[in-house]
């Protein structure tokens, strides 16, 4: 068996495996677990230094997932967007396609809680097929994303018959594929794994890092297998209260990315989830961060400040001079040229 598939195998999965390890009360995250399911990898835990740390907040369950937020579970109305199982058609020329519900770590703050760890009604195999029929229909389509979840956590062969496939179908010019396993199970990107994508190009990845601790000799050893094997490589990072809203924390984080081939993609606000409102932060933190990066660090480490839009609006760059605000709500111009207004929640 591989190596990192020992590590799925070892994870995390329930609140008393953890109270070996940590002082917690297990009542409480077991019923935060029925709802929303917890895997954390023999890795990813290593990095935890103190309970309430960085890391630990990212991964731990807690009670205040299950307090009645009045958020939706699909606030972008990503199902609407869907016209076959699994895949999502909200750009013209793009599609996402989610061939995974499973992650190596379950992050608490993920815009897929509704989608994690579920059962779907429907085989891989059904979903991909489908999807593959959908697409080559549509030639306006050239640009697929991989996701789910995560891709990685699929098998060599299975990654590569989807890569393959979707390369066979005339219209399709890029392929992207989502993974945060280079963060939370960096012994998946293995030299297989490498010298499938390899024949594929061009393939472009976006990994997600969200504190310079996550940056290690083995997320380093990941990040530049993949960039030898000529895939460009970006981060998408998401604001979150406690863990990255400090300007100084998000500068170190940009850099030492750079320092692994990996470029700063998007810095996300936090998508209006059910479940996630402690890790909210104002949107004038984020404008401050930016605001913080530029001038003075390189242009290459400032990324793009972007908030989703609910309803499905699409994403729009948030900028100090591109925005109006009355109160608690922002006024944006979205993708199409429209006005769109963006409620904001108290942090």
């Amino acid at each position: 068996m591989n190596r990192w598939k020992k590590s799925i195998l070892k994870s995390i999965t329930t609140a008393e495996e953890l109270s070996r390890l940590f002082p917690i009360d297990v009542n409480s995250m077991i019923q935060v677990t029925k709802r929303y399911p917890m895997r954390i990898t023999p890795y990813y835990l290593s990095l935890i230094k103190a309970a309430g740390d960085p890391i630990w907040l990212q991964c731990i369950p807690d009670p205040r997932e299950l307090l009645d937020d009045n958020l939706k579970t699909d606030p972008l109305n990503e199902s609407s967007f869907s016209p076959i199982p699994g895949l999502i058609h909200r750009y013209p020329d793009r599609v996402l396609l989610l061939v995974s519900s499973s992650c190596a770590t379950i992050c608490r703050f993920c815009l897929r809680k509704y989608w994690i760890g579920s059962n779907n009604g429907i085989s891989l195999r059904d979903l991909i097929e489908n999807a593959l029929i959908y697409i080559e229909k549509n030639p306006s389509i050239r640009d697929v994303i991989l996701s789910g979840g995560d891709p990685f956590l699929l098998e060599d062969e299975v990654i590569e018959d989807i890569i393959g496939r979707l390369r066979k179908i005339r219209h399709i010019e890029i392929i992207r594929i989502g993974t945060r396993t280079p963060v939370t199970l960096p012994e998946r990107i293995t030299q297989s794994l490498c010298k499938i994508l390899k024949r594929y190009h061009p393939i472009y990845i976006n990994t997600h890092f969200n504190h310079p601790i996550e940056i290690t000799e083995e997320s380093k050893i990941a990040c530049l297998r993949l960039a030898d094997s000529g895939i460009p490589l970006g981060n998408q990072t998401v604001l979150l209260k406690g863990i990255n809203d400090d300007p100084e924390v998000m500068k170190l984080l940009m850099q030492k990315l750079l320092t692994i081939r990996v470029r700063p993609y998007y810095l996300h606000h936090l998508d209006l989830v059910k479940g996630t409102s402690h890790f909210r932060t104002s949107i004038e933190t984020g404008l401050k961060i930016i605001s913080h990066l530029r001038g003075f660090t390189s242009g290459l480490a400032v990324p793009h400040y972007v908030v989703d839009l609910p309803g499905g609006f699409g994403k729009v760059e948030i900028l100090p001079d591109d925005l109006r605000r009355e109160g608690n709500t922002y006024i944006f111009r979205n993708y199409l040229g429209e006005f769109v207004k963006y409620q904001d929640r108290d942090p």
